[in-house]
Parts: structure tokens; sequence; C-alpha cells
């Protein structure tokens, strides 16, 4: 279980530091995303649910728009309806139609717009520390090349430290906050607020979700030796009931995390009692106001250093479902 935690931390907060969201918040609903995921799958299926980087874009629209995260809260939510209600028409009738209606050159396109339309929140990031950014990146890189096994799959959490270490060396690392964060309490809850126009910008984000959960159910499928093909719909549910939540709660989308995937790989323990650890561990974490404020001290050159690598990963994720498919644009 403390495999699966740390596996998913550094992504899982990433996602909240870099949209303005409350990490102990997002944290204390992905905790509560995949007990109701373990739940609804009958604990067949082994997963956790972690922030989703999908949600990123259409956030850092809404925030340029200057309406407000309670905004971006309804238009998770909403994603996260639709997410539900294609889970309950997989579930009755199969997952076919869904390569019909959205095809690999569309699915892919999309996927690698939104990565690659992250590019300018990068870079404002990278600009303010370019030292401490590229030592980051650098970090993150030779821990993927050098280290295999569950220390290469930890890159980001590792790469992470290092910057942050070099930045707390640099003095750009603010602690202030930390004293004055009590040691136990409750999240920042906070309701969403309707605003039907922004929704244009979260509706692409299920097709993300969509991509992201049919190729984690396929590879614990091929890591396992079983055949969740049936389980596909009730995950695509599960997932939208859980970014559901976390809208109208004030958490971050979630999603099936391949990091937690990649550590079932290195460890071959397929059960899903290690997830229900994980689950009650991040809610431990979220319940410590303390603990989500030293994550809110990471400076901006180690995000940009990391969001450089991870921005990439998304927009090459639409070019490799393209490869994957072998689409001809001829």
């Amino acid at each position: 279980g403390a495999q699966h935690v740390i596996a998913m931390f550094g992504a899982t907060f990433l996602v909240p530091i870099l949209t303005g969201f409350d990490p102990s918040t997002t944290l204390f609903f992905t905790a509560m995303s995949t007990a109701l995921f373990l739940l609804i799958n009958k604990n067949m299926l082994p997963s956790y649910l972690g922030s989703s980087f999908g949600f990123i874009a259409p956030i850092a629209a809404v925030a340029s728009a200057h309406k407000g995260l309670a905004v971006a809260s309804f238009g998770i939510m909403v994603t996260g309806i639709l997410l539900a209600l294609i889970g309950v028409l997989v579930h009755y009738a199969g997952a076919k139609w869904i390569d019909i209606i959205m095809p690999p050159v569309v699915n892919g396109a999309i996927v690698a717009i939104i990565g690659f339309n992250l590019a300018p929140s990068v870079w404002n990031n990278f600009k303010v520390a370019p030292d401490t950014a590229i030592v980051t990146l650098v970090a993150v890189l030779l821990v993927a090349v050098l280290f295999k096994g569950l220390l290469g799959r930890l890159n980001i959490l590792i790469g992470v430290i290092i910057g942050y270490a070099y930045a707390c060396f640099r003095g750009q690392v603010d602690f202030s906050a930390i004293g004055k964060a009590a040691w136990i309490g409750l999240p920042e809850f906070r309701l969403p607020q309707v605003d039907f126009t922004i929704l244009p910008m979260f509706i692409p984000v299920v097709l993300v979700l969509i991509a992201e959960n049919v190729g984690h159910v396929k590879s614990v499928s091929q890591m396992t030796g079983r055949d969740y093909d049936d389980q596909i719909g009730t995950a695509l549910f599960a997932d939208g009931l859980g970014t559901t939540i976390a809208g109208f709660g004030g958490g971050s989308g979630t999603t099936t995390y391949g990091e937690n995937i990649g550590v079932m790989a290195a460890t071959k323990v397929y059960s899903t009692a290690a997830y229900w650890c994980a689950a009650a561990f991040a809610l431990i974490l979220s319940l410590c106001p303390k603990f989500g404020a030293i994550i809110n001290t990471i400076p901006a050159g180690v995000l940009g250093g990391v969001t450089t690598l991870l921005y990439g990963m998304i927009g090459m994720v639409g070019i490799r479902i393209w490869v994957e498919n072998k689409v001809n644009f001829d």
C-alpha cells in the first residue's frame, strides 16, 4: 500500500499545485474515488484513482478568463457525469461503439492537443527559476534512464524531491505557511458554480479519461492474465462517479493511474488490498493541513522542470495512439 501511495504522489500533487486547487482536498477525493472504484468493481479490478492531467488545460483556460475555481469545479463535475453515463452505456452495450464514434485519429489528436497546448504554462514556471527547472528536469530524466523497476517508475517524485532540495539551497522556498498550518483538520471543500459557457472546454477531457481507463484496464489484463474487458464499463462509471464527487466538493478530476499499474508490474502483487491501504493512507494525509502546506511550498522552478517532461509526455501519448493503431493520414 505504501508503494502505491508513493507512486501516485508525484503526479497527484502536481495537478492541484498547477491549477490552484487545494492539495489536501484533492488527496481526500482521490482516496474516496479509489474506495468507490474498488467497491463498484467488487474488488476485482486493482487500480488507484489519482488526479488527471487532462483537466489542467481547461482549468487554466477558466482561470485566464477570471471565472474562478468554483466554475472550474462545475466543469469537472459535468465531465464526471458524462463519463459515468458513458460507463453505463459501455456496461450494457459493449465498448466497440466507442471506436466507431471516437476513432484513433480523433482520439489521438485530442490527447496530443491537450498536452502540447500546455506549453505556455510550462514556460511561465520555467522562466521564474531556469536553473532549478533544469536541475529538476535532468534529475527526472536521469532517474528514469539509470534506474529500472520501482525506482525508475518513481522518477517524477524523486526528481521533484531533488529539485526541491536544490531550490531550498538557493533560497527559493517560502516555509512561512507550514508553521501556521494545523496538524489535524478537514480539507477545504468548495461547491461548484454553474456556468454552462465553460463546458466546451471540459467535454473533450471525457475522451482522454476514456482512453486512459480503457488502456489501463487492458494493461492490467495483460499483466494478470485475466480478461477484464467486461469491467471497462464499470471502470468508466466508477471513475466518472469519483470525478463527479470531486468536482462537487472542490477536488480535481480523477483517473486510473499508470504509475500504480507500474508498481504492480514491478512487485507482481495484484491484490486490491494494497489499494485499500493506499486509499486509507491518502485519506489520513488529507486530514493533515500541515502536510498540504508543505506540498504548496514547491516553487515554480521545480514545477517548470517537471511539467516540461510531463506535458510533452501527454502530447506523445496522442501520437502513440496514432502509431499503435497504424493511422494512415494519406
